[in-house]
């Protein structure tokens, strides 16, 4: 499949495994070379998050997020409208990754780095797929510091077997990977700098999910 142009739309979903949509995201392409791609986008980008998941944000209340995972266990979620808030998103994925490197910006400059692991991407004609894998290691902007998130919903999704032990296994070679890259300073890390002083490009508008064909749905609501 063909590179992704500079500044071209690029819907980031996430697939579950009987192949129904979880989540999109609507993001420019910065770069897409043989060794990652890069995209971003700032607040107001067009999003489509589980229900649940916009009821946990909107209320506050973390808690709802278990019933979103007990309803993808399930195959019974809904998807609702939504935008990306607060920060402009710098994100880089390597072919064949089980996690991505992602930088948050506010006004301030860059607030943190954040490494999402997730399945591999596979390249789709308006973006590309993966899955989150519920577990994120944070690292602070100078990389002088880190700390693991969401390890309790890690082991509440694989509970539910909604990660397979093949996936866990991935996942911890992949945490080992990840922490060498930041002790070594390679991949993004090499130019921290250059990814300190990123930011949105504002001759580019906020990303949006592409439209629907007329009298067609995007998303599922129930059924597995």
């Amino acid at each position: 499949m063909e590179s992704f142009e500079a500044g071209q739309v690029v819907v980031r979903r996430d697939v579950y495994r009987c192949g129904r949509v979880w989540s999109e995201h609507a993001l420019r392409v910065v770069s897409d070379t043989g060794q990652a791609l890069v995209a971003a986008c700032p607040p107001g980008a067009e999003t489509r998050w589980p229900a649940l998941y916009v009821k946990a944000r909107t209320d506050g209340d973390r808690s709802v997020r278990t019933e979103a995972f007990d309803a993808l266990a399930t195959g019974t979620w809904e998807l609702a409208d939504a935008v990306w808030e607060e920060t402009e998103l710098l994100l880089w994925k390597q072919p064949g990754a089980w996690f991505s490197v992602n930088a948050f910006y506010t006004g301030a400059g860059l607030r943190n780095w954040y490494v999402n692991f997730e399945r591999p991407t596979v390249r789709t004609g308006d973006g590309f797929d993966t899955f989150d894998l519920t577990v994120d290691l944070v690292v602070d902007p100078d990389l002088a510091g880190w700390q693991w998130k969401d390890e309790d919903e890690y082991a509440h999704v694989r509970r539910l077997g909604i990660i397979t032990e093949a996936e866990h296994r991935a996942v911890e070679a992949a945490r080992d990977q990840a922490l060498a890259m930041l002790t070594e300073r390679s991949g993004p890390f090499a130019g921290a700098a250059a990814w300190t002083s990123w930011r949105w490009n504002p001759a580019w508008p906020a990303p949006r999910l592409p439209r629907p064909a007329q009298g067609g749905q995007r998303g599922a609501s129930t059924g597995g």
